[in-house]
């Protein structure tokens, strides 16, 4: 599944470092004015993004813009969970299902309790239906995820996987800026839900290799020494 998960853990540290970050830079602000952050030059790149958006307002962005709301929403990443979840069950790739399961369940955790501790409003004038708080981007972490996941549980390592991997991370951009586009959230919203949805991924699919490595070690040793205490056991 990866070819080699103790880098991809340390990739995996490396995002989710960048979205502490974020999370730092944006803060926790009970004014009400979402532009308000900790560090401030963030709320006004928020606020230039979100206006620089009305200027290139373009009838087939705007269309593709809301097919991506469609596409990320839970009713396509739910039964594609799903669909997967089975598909893995069914060939009995208990690793892949573990990181799959694992990437759902960590992503929407970490997903909630931010929302409600941030409790950030969204911008003004959204294109489409919004409703919860804005910060990080549901969308944005679902897109980042789900496509990072799928493509380490589908695929095996090597040059097609990392086509893939490109595909991947280029649909989790596109997402991104489709949010903002649609003035359903703040810039960082997304660059953190993009950073947390593809951290946990990663870090997701590390930590189940080294569960498995470790739990195939220690049954190793166990066998060992089982097998020199036979009587007929040949001496090495």
């Amino acid at each position: 599944m990866l070819s080699n998960h103790r880098r991809a853990f340390w990739y995996a540290v490396v995002l989710l470092g960048s979205m502490i970050l974020v999370f730092v830079a944006i803060g926790r602000h009970t004014g009400g004015d979402p532009t308000a952050t900790t560090f401030p030059f963030v709320g006004r790149w928020d606020l230039a993004v979100f206006h620089a958006t009305d200027d290139i307002r373009f009838g087939p962005l705007t269309i593709l813009a809301r097919a991506l709301n469609v596409i990320g929403s839970g009713v396509v990443t739910i039964p594609l969970r799903i669909g997967v979840a089975i598909w893995l069950t069914s060939r009995r790739r208990w690793r892949a299902l573990a990181t799959w399961l694992v990437t759902w369940a960590a992503a929407e955790i970490v997903l909630s309790l931010s929302k409600g501790y941030f409790a950030r409003a969204r911008p003004p004038d959204p294109l489409v239906g919004t409703n919860g708080h804005s910060f990080p981007s549901g969308h944005a972490v679902a897109a980042a995820a789900t496509a990072v996941a799928l493509v380490i549980v589908l695929l095996p390592p090597g040059p097609k996987r990392r086509r893939w991997e490109l595909a991947a991370a280029g649909f989790a951009f596109v997402m991104a800026c489709s949010r903002v586009y649609l003035h359903a959230h703040w810039l960082s919203d997304v660059v953190a839900g993009v950073l947390l949805g593809s951290g946990i991924a990663l870090g997701s699919a590390a930590v189940v290799t080294e569960v498995r490595d470790l739990a195939m070690r220690r049954m190793e040793r166990r066998r060992g020494p089982a097998v020199e205490s036979r009587p007929d056991a040949t001496p090495p």
